[in-house]
């Protein structure tokens, strides 16, 4: 079951984008986190949000900061509403598994996307960001508080998420030459969200 609901994800969120839309909060609750994460760029930062929705809030954020935001989603629907109301910026429609970029960003960023991921393909996601990451780059993205899998509901059908551990991010990142800089379990200030910001030694 957990499979398969896995493996749904990307018709789920394009059946329902116009739903996710509405529902999506912009109230920025992410604050906090965002201002800790874009305190690290440099002015006009390149920065790549990876399931990145309909580009409300977490890219609006980087934008209206002055930064080169872009954004992957694997639903089209999504995407299409991303270059309707960012037109400035570069918005693509890719599976976050197949990443296939020709460039290098400051400041990566996967917000409740990376976790709707098996773990065997989250570890394959992080590895590519590093490979995308400039020297001293922040990454930043949401788990879970532990290693699990769980489904929630989204419009009625199943909503899967997942997570490592806090060592096996640890040890993952540290490969690519990341350091956790900041982490919170289960963030009530922030919607409950469990959060990772890493940072790339230029060292």
């Amino acid at each position: 079951m957990s499979a398969d609901a896995a493996s749904n994800i990307i018709a789920l969120y394009q059946t329902y984008a116009a739903d996710f839309d509405r529902s999506r909060s912009r109230e920025l609750v992410e604050k906090p986190w965002l201002d800790r994460f874009l305190v690290y760029l440099p002015p006009k930062a390149s920065v790549l949000n990876i399931g990145c929705g309909a580009g409300e809030p977490i890219a609006r954020y980087c934008i209206e900061n002055g930064h080169e935001v872009t954004g992957i989603d694997a639903s089209p629907a999504l995407i299409s509403l991303c270059r309707a109301r960012f037109p400035g910026h570069r918005w693509l429609v890719r599976d976050m598994r197949d990443m296939r970029l020709d460039s290098r960003f400051d400041g990566l960023i996967a917000w409740h996307s990376l976790f709707h991921l098996m773990p065997g393909d989250q570890q394959i996601v992080l590895q590519t960001c590093m490979r995308l990451a400039a020297e001293e780059a922040v990454l930043m993205f949401t788990a879970g508080p532990d290693r699990l899998e769980t489904l929630g509901r989204f419009c009625g059908q199943p909503l899967y998420h997942a997570s490592l551990a806090f060592e096996e991010y640890r040890v993952i990142l540290a490969g690519g030459g990341f350091q956790i800089i900041a982490h919170a379990i289960d963030d009530q200030s922030c919607g409950g969200a469990t959060v990772y910001l890493a940072r790339r030694s230029g060292g």
